[in-house]
């Protein structure tokens, strides 16, 4: 067998080595990260409504990755993939500058917890979320809140550009938003903060990215789509769209 200059490894010894070196981490117990006695009943109650095993396990993070999380709000989702990432990885919390200074007060408290430990608290807009420094990223989540980006002073092709060029080849942007009528107009997006799922396909593909999977976990066919989504008596459908950055 052909042996590499300074290794004292046969070549496929060396690949083998080599690829065990890169192969990413496996991904964590979800259950188990749910379960971790410091989570509040607060968010214990979040996970019920969203889903959160199978959510993380459709993001597919893992210990070790780079995440930026769009949309941070109170910072229930950053704090998910902050658990998720660890040891070794970080998380990139965005919340608009100008966001209700209620959420971002709630984002401080919350980045006091022991599990914010890796988190950067990323004070940015949407169309520009990220540091300049910031890059090569694993994973971008963006959870429940494109609607809101509808009716805001963004520009939705540059946010969904960045997004694109902040990922490494191969990393995966996750969104979930609540689904409102096929063909909606995007003002749903502020009426009823809703916002038709193939308007934020064809604006995301646009930016580069490639369709890779659908969740169907948290829809809900009964839901008639023509009415705001807070202090509903059933539960809001919602889509879950999986893209990748092509390789």
């Amino acid at each position: 067998m052909r042996r590499l200059a300074g290794t004292g490894l046969g070549a496929f010894a060396f690949a083998v080595l080599l690829n065990a070196c890169t192969a990413p981490a496996p991904p964590p117990d979800y259950a188990a990260l749910l379960a971790a006695p410091d989570r509040t009943d607060a968010d214990r109650k979040n996970d019920d409504r969203r889903q959160a095993a199978k959510l993380l396990a459709f993001t597919g993070v893992r210990p070790g990755m780079k995440v930026l999380d769009m949309a941070a709000d109170a910072g229930y989702s950053t704090e998910l993939m902050a658990r998720a990432v660890a040891p070794g990885g970080v998380v990139y919390g965005q919340n608009p500058p100008d966001n209700l200074a209620r959420v971002l007060a709630a984002f401080d408290e919350r980045m006091k917890r022991p599990a914010m430990k890796n988190v950067m608290d990323d004070r940015r807009k949407f169309d520009d979320p990220l540091p300049p420094d910031a890059g090569n990223l694993d994973l971008v989540t963006f959870f429940f809140g494109y609607h809101d980006t509808t009716y805001l002073p963004v520009d939705r092709a540059k946010m969904d550009a960045a997004m694109f060029n902040a990922l490494k080849p191969g990393g995966y942007l996750v969104v979930a938003d609540y689904a409102a009528l096929p063909g909606a107009p995007v003002t749903t997006g502020k009426t009823f903060h809703r916002l038709d799922e193939n308007i934020e396909k064809s604006e995301i593909e646009a930016a580069g990215f490639k369709l890779v999977d659908e969740g169907d976990f948290l829809r809900n066919p009964n839901d008639t789509h023509d009415f705001i989504i807070f202090n509903s008596k059933i539960p809001i459908d919602i889509f879950v769209i999986k893209f990748q950055k092509p390789k």
